[in-house]
């Protein structure tokens, strides 16, 4: 035994030292004459402050009369993890590519329009619809930015809801986001999506953030007696923006040298809606629909390498059962609400340590038929960053409850690791 313990140590030793050396070498490179810079930087800051732009890099393309600009990255998420039961069984593996995207952005003409593209080819990305549509498409916008003060899109994308949503899968400090936002999220649409950023004086700014979208959920095409869904979200930030945009990023990698917060809010109201979640989830049954709410409201803290989030969200229906010809219940639109906090430091080595806690709460009308009263998820993180989050090792561990279960047989125990890779 003792044989073992020191050989696992010694591969652990070894891992480490050799993740650090990897570290310095992409440092090293990084600083050297031979990665290409960005020659135009007025259209890197309009870019940069568009809605969902993952600004990188990459490998751009522009003609000499700069009539227009595209930049291609990629980028993918390699990921395995196993689950067990309350008796540390087994349960599942799982090890797939759950996230392999392309990307092209730019402008075309000038810079005041740009566009961004966005396509995903694994299952976990490509999911079949409930009308047999296929989700490669993921991003296709374009955008009309008179000045850094405003824009207006029209297209595909994130409706701008909640924070976790509006974060970048590549730009957490987890494997992957919550079970809350799971549950709540109403992920991306089609439509008209319009933003406006102001400095009212000194530091306090302020960001609304509004659309009108098909509320069918992306790529579904057409609908017939479904309304649209309308959402709003209005940002305060009472001290200053975070540096680097970091309020779209996890964790405080820009280490603030001054306290930084957020405080944010978002409604969304789904007329008639054909799905259980708005826009996603399964067809409601029998052709039926329903009126869907949703709610949120964020807060960021940052500061030296210190980081905390706490998001609620809730989502509402009037009937949320469905019933057959029999008057027997078949189908449940999800109420209820959750909440989720997480917090982490960052050492200066660009190790990292989160700590969330994820809990979901049942409507009292639909506990009996979900199976539960409460659905509660902690979670330990660890990320080393190596080229922040282009590139990123992480690994966490989480254990699972719910109060009110009649069975144990479900998954109380979660690993993961995974390998975030981008440029």
């Amino acid at each position: 035994m003792s044989l073992l313990k020191c050989g696992i140590s010694f591969l652990l030793s070894a891992f480490v030292v050799s993740i650090q050396a990897y570290s310095q070498n992409i440092k090293s490179l990084i600083n050297s004459d031979s990665i290409y810079s960005i020659s135009d930087e007025k259209v890197v800051e309009m870019i940069r402050n568009m809605p969902n732009i993952e600004v990188g890099k990459g490998v751009t393309f522009m003609p000499k009369d700069n009539w227009y600009k595209m930049t291609m990255r990629f980028r993918m998420q390699n990921m395995v993890g196993m689950s067990f039961d309350d008796k540390f069984s087994l349960e599942k593996t799982e090890a797939q590519v759950k996230r392999l995207r392309l990307r092209f952005d730019g402008y075309i003409y000038s810079p005041k329009l740009t566009y961004s593209i966005q396509l995903g080819f694994t299952p976990y990305d490509s999911k079949e619809l409930p009308n047999g549509n296929v989700n490669i498409v993921r991003d296709a916008m374009v955008y009309y930015i008179p000045s850094s003060t405003w824009n207006i899109g029209f297209g595909q994308t994130k409706i701008k809801a909640n924070r976790a949503r509006i974060n970048s899968s590549s730009a957490l400090q987890f494997v992957d986001r919550s079970i809350v936002n799971s549950e709540f999220n109403i992920d991306r649409d089609f439509g008209f999506f319009g933003e406006y950023n102001k400095r009212l004086f000194s530091d306090f700014n302020i960001v609304g953030k509004g659309s009108i979208t098909s509320g069918d959920g992306r790529n579904y095409q057409s609908s017939s007696k479904s309304g649209f869904a309308y959402t709003g979200r209005l940002e305060v930030y009472p001290i200053g923006r975070f540096k680097a945009y970091g309020d779209v990023f996890e964790g405080d990698y820009q280490r603030e040298e001054t306290p930084k917060f957020l405080l944010a809010g978002a409604y969304s109201f789904n007329d008639r809606a054909l799905r259980v979640k708005g826009q996603t989830g399964d067809l409601i049954l029998n052709n039926q629909r329903r009126n869907i709410s949703s709610w949120y409201a964020d807060f960021i803290f940052k500061y030296s390498g210190f980081a905390f989030y706490a998001d609620w969200m809730g989502r509402g229906c009037k009937n949320s059962f469905i019933y057959n010809s029999d008057d027997k219940i078949v189908q449940n639109v999800f109420t209820g609400q959750g909440i989720n906090l997480q917090t982490s430091y960052l050492l200066p080595s660009k190790w990292e340590f989160a700590l969330r806690n994820s809990t979901i709460l049942p409507s009292n009308d639909i506990k009996s038929f979900v199976g539960y009263d409460s659905y509660n998820q902690s979670t330990l993180g660890v990320t080393k960053y190596l080229i922040g989050h282009s590139l990123k090792i992480q690994a966490d561990a989480s254990y699972n409850y719910k109060k009110g279960m009649s069975s144990d047989l479900y998954n109380r125990y979660e690993i993961r690791f995974q390998v975030e890779l981008g440029f």
